[in-house]
């Protein structure tokens, strides 16, 4: 991921592969800091600078694109400290009656997503805490089909563009991906559970409709 997104790795970084990020957990995530790019560990879960703890308000993991600016939690992270939040892939689920049926989104192509997000570095008693939420935006008609919503995805192109590294404009990237780049398949009901783990929660799933 250092090498990918030419940032110079922190030495503290989330363990790799997991395969079920939960809200609240370490996350990688790219930021511009200087004259290079920097891979930290930030907790998914932003935390407006007013909170008196992080649990003080909403668990606020994802921010509206169409509303970002204003927002009074997001506002100057919108504008100052956006960044990248690299995946293999993201969860989305779909409802059928009672029951939440999980479906795994990735490349087509096979690389990885970079998500667009921004972050904030909130003041604990210890030090400053980093944490920042994914963007969100209405989903293209293939990820409509399970979700009204989907995440902003950054192309390489426009990296440096939401890094803020190449002036203004960013704005202008939060909107749904092309209809071809993301592929999906159903997956187990197992991620549902926060302490499911394992390469088998991303394995394509057939419900048994006999049982």
């Amino acid at each position: 991921m250092a090498q990918l997104f030419q940032a110079a790795p922190a030495n503290r970084l989330p363990a790799v592969p997991d395969y079920n990020i939960c809200p609240t957990d370490p996350v990688h995530v790219v930021r511009a800091s200087g004259a290079r790019r920097a891979l930290v560990a930030m907790r998914w879960g932003f935390v407006p600078s007013w909170y008196k703890a992080p649990t003080d308000g909403p668990l606020l993991i994802n921010a509206r694109a169409e509303t970002l600016a204003e927002k009074p939690a997001f506002a100057a992270a919108a504008r100052a400290r956006r960044c990248l939040v690299p995946v293999s892939g993201y969860y989305e689920w779909a409802r059928a009656g009672e029951a939440k049926l999980p479906w795994y989104y990735k490349r087509a192509d096979g690389a990885p997503l970079a998500l667009a997000g921004i972050w904030q570095d909130w003041q604990a008693e210890e030090g400053p805490m980093a944490s920042c939420a994914l963007v969100t935006t209405a989903a293209n008609r293939f990820a409509g089909q399970v979700h009204h919503r989907m995440p902003v995805i950054i192309e390489p192109q426009a990296w440096g563009l939401w890094l803020g590294e190449e002036g203004r404009g960013a704005a202008r990237l939060m909107g749904p991906a092309g209809e071809t780049v993301l592929t999906a398949h159903r997956v187990s009901p197992k991620v549902n559970s926060n302490r499911a783990e394992g390469a088998e929660l991303i394995a394509p799933y057939e419900p048994d409709e006999s049982a």
